[in-house]
């Protein structure tokens, strides 16, 4: 039951993302333009009822059997990674010209003349339209996504990846069966629309052709470049729990060559030490090396090394890789390599050919090895897209980092084991790529408690696993949290040990939450001396301690014994 409410709510917020802004002008006008020639005058009759949930329908099959068995598929057929994705493409074309040129479609109707006629008339190809989406629908890739991504690439389907894929399917179909909704409403009930018939079906073929055609010059991830993935915290919230995390095994398997990874905390602001780097492994071809031979980290040592997973049609990466591309011009002969991993989410993406054309785009000049089994990504227990690994001249993970940002911290410890490996090293200056991430918005991001998470600690001293005394900082910084008492700090929360702990939140939002669990009660102080208990009970969930009071301030928060504090989420 877990597994499903998690891959409906991670498809739902997958749905309203903006990675699915492309297709939604063709579901709202397929869904309520029919695509059989109308004989008669007079007004148009709508799209049948049942077209909208044909669209969908078509999506949500396709979408699924090609993430989880595509590739299995077409490597039994011989066929190339990407054919789905072209084969889509064509026929969103074929079925956009037809709605141009009614004579056309008369020519595609020809097969199906068979059936009977009230059967035909406003059925259209709305089945079909739905398949050619799904094949190239490529949505936001967030950790629910990633676990059936892996376990498809990796051959592990079981009976709970299909239950997974097929929820979390039926939740991204929800907002998008909306939207094909609302278009068949808008014609139905807007005369104006409805005696412009013509002009609807123009309207709905160049709307497909554009999609088509953007796909093949990749113009969506363009666009989506520039736009903030406002969901990325509501895909955190949801997944970065022990709950969701044992249920969709993203915590990788665990063995003597990874287990170590452990010790580094996403985004440190320090260098950690976090075992040998694991091996690279399981690689299908290597790019950008002489003779396409293969990189052995073992022979690399006395550099230092950036792994950087990625994938050339990920957005999340697409902004993140010109740092990667600057940090390799920039450090590259003071002894700096990047291997670039690429792991796919889509079958397409495992052609050789796609990727290698995704190198040329991007400038990249560094080796990138073709992890199309995700043997290697396996092997470091990695779930995101991008993350970056970076290693020092013994062999040594010093720093890891998962998502978009945190470049400025990254770039500060490369040059730092650049001079721990080679004191008399001349750095360059900074690369200065601008930090060009997306704003979610005007809020504090958000904030966790967890040792493995934390990316806004203002108190003094280190912030790590383990239980020490905390004191407020007399000079707390925007944006950030602090703790005072005794606290036990595990990975993925902050619990008190003894009385008189409490947390202490600097922040910007109109809305602020915390996610709490265990019993007890907790008491909520704002900085003009109000305050209020909030009752916890049970496992971990959001509580709202303040709400409506936009603009920025500071609250503290006292937490009993028995209370685990996870983050702090705002809106």
């Amino acid at each position: 039951m877990d597994l499903i409410l998690i891959g409906l709510l991670g498809g739902l917020i997958t749905g309203i993302s903006p990675c699915i802004l492309p297709v939604l002008p063709v579901i709202f006008l397929t869904g309520g333009v029919q695509s059989a020639r109308f004989e008669g005058g007079g007004d148009v009759i709508p799209a049948r009822r049942g077209r909208p949930y044909l669209v969908i329908a078509g999506l949500v099959l396709s979408f699924t059997l090609v993430t989880l068995v595509g590739s299995l598929i077409l490597g039994l057929l011989g066929l190339p990674q990407d054919v789905l994705r072209w084969a889509g493409i064509v026929v969103l074309i074929v079925i956009g010209v037809g709605l141009l040129i009614p004579r056309l479609e008369r020519l595609l109707e020809k097969p199906f003349q068979w059936l009977p006629q009230n059967e035909v008339k406003n059925r259209g190809s709305g089945f079909g339209v739905g398949l050619a989406l799904g094949a190239v629908f490529v949505p936001c890739a967030g950790p629910v996504l990633a676990a059936i991504i892996v376990a498809g690439s990796t051959g592990q389907i079981g009976p709970g990846t299909v239950l997974l894929t097929v929820s979390f399917s039926i939740g991204v179909a929800i907002p998008l069966l909306a939207f094909a909704l609302a278009g068949r409403s808008v014609v139905k009930r807007i005369r104006a629309f409805r005696t412009r018939e013509r002009g609807l079906r123009i309207a709905a073929g160049i709307a497909m052709i554009a999609l088509a055609v953007g796909l093949v010059f990749n113009v969506p991830q363009a666009l989506q470049r520039l736009l903030p993935d406002y969901t990325a915290p509501l895909q955190q919230e949801l997944t970065e729990n022990d709950a969701a995390e044992e249920a969709l095994g993203l915590g990788g398997l665990v063995t003597e060559e990874n287990r170590e990874l452990d010790n580094c905390t996403h985004g440190a602001e320090e260098l950690e030490s976090c075992g040998t780097a694991p091996s690279i492994r399981g690689i299908q071809q290597w790019l950008n090396t002489p003779d396409g031979q293969a990189v052995d980290l073992v022979d690399l040592r006395g550099q230092v090394v950036l792994i950087d997973f990625w994938a050339y049609s990920c957005i999340n990466c697409q902004r993140s890789i010109p740092h990667v591309v600057g940090w390799d011009e920039t450090y590259r002969d003071a002894g700096l390599q990047v291997i670039g991993i690429h792991s796919p989410e889509y079958a397409f993406e495992k052609d050789a050919g796609n990727v290698a054309a995704g190198i040329r785009d991007f400038g990249i000049e560094y080796p990138v090895a073709l992890d199309n089994s995700l043997s290697t990504w396996t092997n470091y227990r990695n779930r995101y897209w991008p993350a970056h690994y970076l290693i020092d001249a013994e062999g040594t993970v010093r720093h890891i980092s998962f998502g978009e940002g945190n470049y400025e911290a990254t770039e500060k410890l490369i040059r730092e084991l650049l001079i721990d490996a080679d004191p008399d090293v001349a750095l360059p200056v900074e690369s200065g790529v601008a930090d060009e991430t997306p704003e979610l918005g005007s809020t504090t991001r958000e904030t966790f408690l967890g040792s493995s998470k934390d990316v806004n600690y203002g108190g003094d001293g280190e912030y790590s696993a383990g239980t020490a005394e905390f004191v407020f900082p007399e000079d707390q910084t925007d944006d950030t949290f602090a703790l005072d008492g005794t606290w036990e700090v595990a990975s993925q929360f902050a619990a008190p040990v003894g009385p008189d702990a409490a947390v202490r939140l600097s922040y910007r939002a109109s809305e602020v939450r915390m996610v709490l669990a265990g019993e007890g009660d907790v008491t909520v102080r704002t900085a003009d001396g109000t305050s209020r208990k909030i009752a916890v009970e049970g496992t971990p969930r959001s509580y709202r301690l303040l709400d409506g009071d936009a603009g920025s301030g500071v609250l503290s928060v006292e937490v009993p014994e028995g209370i685990q504090a996870y983050s702090f989420t705002f809106g």
